[in-house]
């Protein structure tokens, strides 16, 4: 991490800021004054500010139940808020979420200051399986299941989706894990068997399911296990 970073992040103090103070002489890196905001400040550095010592920095990691009517982003968009501003203002420095979901679709969204955690979530090659409760319009076929299963074209895609796992719950309604992500993968699968999504709710990534006791605009943190449990597996993006 830089060095003017390090101190934004253990301070509060701006960016700008920081390379004042680095710029003024008043940090000192490893023991040694240190006047390069680029610097490049390792694990077992100890950083200090006016002689006091810096606390690292740690990375935060969220669990957030995303209600309709909210963007996956970090600012909003027209009259749809970001999903940060459901987050109390200290909660929301330098967080991002870990890849999207659409501003009608509801459930399971990460959130963090990690972007390599978050990169081993969503890199495709990973392929980490997202699930999703798909809510449709039209009674669910056995044709369309077989369909989904093996994978099927969609419009103005030339290459076939991957296989799914895909479960019926009730005549309307399925369970869809896919391990790629197209844009708009689910809403376009269904409406290649014939059919339409009402509702989209996701409801797990990878090992990691959304924590029944989160009503839909809450969030926790993720427990040490529960992070960890991405270093094993991996990622892709939403539908």
């Amino acid at each position: 991490m830089r060095l003017d970073g390090f101190i934004a992040k253990a301070t509060g103090l701006s960016r700008k800021d920081a390379k004042r103070a680095i710029g003024q002489g008043r940090v000192q890196v490893a023991g040694a004054p240190c006047r390069q905001a680029a610097h490049a400040v390792a694990d077992d550095d100890t950083v200090t500010l006016d002689d006091r010592e810096l606390n690292a920095p740690t990375a935060r990691y969220l669990m957030l139940h995303k209600p309709a009517g909210v963007v996956s982003a970090t600012v909003g968009e027209d009259r749809h808020p970001s999903v940060l501003s459901l987050l109390p203002a200290p909660w929301q420095r330098d967080l991002h979420p870990v890849g999207r979901l659409d501003q009608d679709t509801t459930g399971l969204l990460l959130l963090t200051t990690d972007g390599q955690w978050s990169h081993r979530i969503t890199a495709p090659r990973h392929r980490c399986p997202k699930t999703y409760r798909v809510t449709l319009a039209e009674p669910l076929t056995t044709s369309a299941l077989a369909q989904l299963r093996e994978g099927l074209r969609l419009r103005n895609d030339p290459t076939p989706t991957a296989p799914a796992e895909a479960e019926a719950v009730d005549t309307h309604c399925l369970d869809l894990t896919l391990r790629e992500g197209r844009y708009h993968q689910v809403k376009r699968m269904l409406a290649a068997v014939g059919n339409r999504v009402v509702a989209l709710h996701r409801t797990r990534i990878g090992d990691l399911v959304l924590d029944p006791e989160l009503a839909p605009g809450e969030f926790r943190a993720l427990t040490d296990s529960e992070i960890d449990g991405f270093l094993k597996s991996g990622g892709s993006e939403p539908a």
